[in-house]
């Protein structure tokens, strides 16, 4: 009994003796040392519901960040305004500032998505003026072509675009369609080398219903050069009012049909050509592309 209480005793004098320093302002690492305490749990019970100097408290950097991104909140900014102005995230602006009310919207999205654009514009207008300068140079790089690079372009062309014979559906005739007027351009001036002769080619206009046909049609013609007899009857596409088309505006003409007559033999040259391709392509003597 008596041990008890002389370690109660000690107790209550070490505790009296720490509490006494800890309201001179000392530190627990100060005090450990000013009474030779090594034991850290016994010290924190020495010391308990005492506050810590106001020397010791460690200062929290993001405290000043917090009240300015407040007050900048309070003045009606933006998240996006805020981190420009503080440089934090967004999700800790987000975190200091969510009970306070939101700011309202000062404009409307479509005036704030013209606004973003006006800032855009310059370095879209010089990524336009690159794009246009990288095609004119390239396009300086094709000054002519022989007749050979024709013929070899078109078999190309053909075999990319133009209807092909199926093991399931046997079909060899020479029919090509695209909505393209410079590949029609080229496919025709390719049938012209191969001596196609103007009698033998048909063309249909295939375009969808909300598009203006009559306008596609002697646009087709045009370009083609083509007696209007040489057309057959438009295919007007039908869809429903869910279909959400990209080709739409003036420039949508639908696509062109240009059918071969007779073209059984033309077809089956066609593939073969082709495939002379593919095995000159190939073969490791590369001097047959000179």
């Amino acid at each position: 009994m008596t041990e008890i209480t002389s370690k109660y005793a000690n107790f209550e004098d070490l505790r009296e003796q720490a509490v006494a320093l800890r309201r001179e302002g000392l530190s627990l690492r100060q005090i450990r040392d000013r009474l030779h305490i090594h034991n850290n749990d016994l010290l924190g019970r020495l010391v308990r519901g005492e506050p810590a100097p106001e020397w010791t408290k460690r200062p929290r950097a993001k405290d000043d960040l917090r009240e300015k991104a407040r007050e900048l909140r309070s003045q009606g900014m933006t998240y996006d305004r805020i981190q420009l102005e503080l440089g934090c995230s967004k999700s800790s602006i987000s975190l200091w500032v969510r009970d306070l009310p939101k700011p309202e919207r000062k404009r409307t999205r479509e005036e704030a998505s013209a606004i973003a654009r006006r800032g855009w514009e310059p370095a879209l207008r010089r990524r336009d003026e690159e794009r246009q300068e990288t095609r004119r140079r390239a396009r300086s790089e094709i000054d002519t072509m022989s007749a050979n690079e024709l013929f070899l372009l078109g078999v190309g062309l053909y075999w990319a675009e133009g209807s092909k014979s199926k093991p399931h559906r046997t079909q060899e005739r020479v029919s090509f369609v695209n909505s393209d007027p410079d590949m029609i351009k080229v496919f025709l001036a390719w049938l012209r080398l191969l001596g196609v002769g103007d009698e033998r080619l048909r063309f249909h206009v295939h375009i969808h219903e909300t598009a203006d046909a009559a306008s596609a049609e002697r646009f087709w013609a045009a370009l083609t050069g083509a007696d209007t007899s040489a057309f057959g009857k438009t295919t007007i596409k039908r869809h429903s009012p869910r279909t959400n088309r990209k080709n739409v505006g003036e420039g949508y003409r639908g696509c062109l049909v240009v059918r071969v007559l007779k073209s059984a033999d033309l077809y089956r040259r066609i593939e073969g050509w082709w495939y002379g391709i593919v095995g000159a392509a190939s073969m490791p003597d590369q001097q047959n592309r000179a």
